[in-house]
């Protein structure tokens, strides 16, 4: 019983995330838009940590049993792949020191504005 209400929360905040995806229009999957606002009521206290904590642990744990559809679409489309192999591995080499760069900059820019005000270390 615990498993269904843990679900069901997690569920709900999944569908919250469609509705405001589809209410908005805004260019962001609609799985990540309600993983951001679970987040949220984790943060506000909205939801307690106890009542998802199971499900989420299990979910987890079994990660990698979710990307099972993904590698078995990639291999319905190995031709293409293999077709398109250079723009691919351009594009994921790029992607990943953009990441990288953006991400290490944001981390300068939080850290000079957290010292600033006093909140850094």
């Amino acid at each position: 019983m615990i498993v269904i209400f843990q679900l069901s929360i997690i569920f709900a905040f999944l569908a919250l995330g469609e509705l405001t995806v589809w209410l908005t229009g805004i260019p962001v999957p609609s799985s990540v838009v309600g993983m951001l606002l679970l987040a949220a009521a984790l943060q506000g206290g909205v939801v307690k940590l106890r009542q998802v904590e199971g499900t989420a642990d299990f979910l987890v744990r079994n990660l990698g049993f979710f990307f099972v559809p993904a590698g078995v679409g990639l291999m319905e489309h190995f031709g293409l792949i293999r077709e398109q192999w250079l723009p691919i591995v351009v594009a994921a080499a790029v992607s990943t020191v953009l990441v990288l760069g953006v991400t290490g900059w944001f981390h300068q820019l939080c850290r000079k504005y957290l010292s600033r005000n006093g909140g850094g270390k």
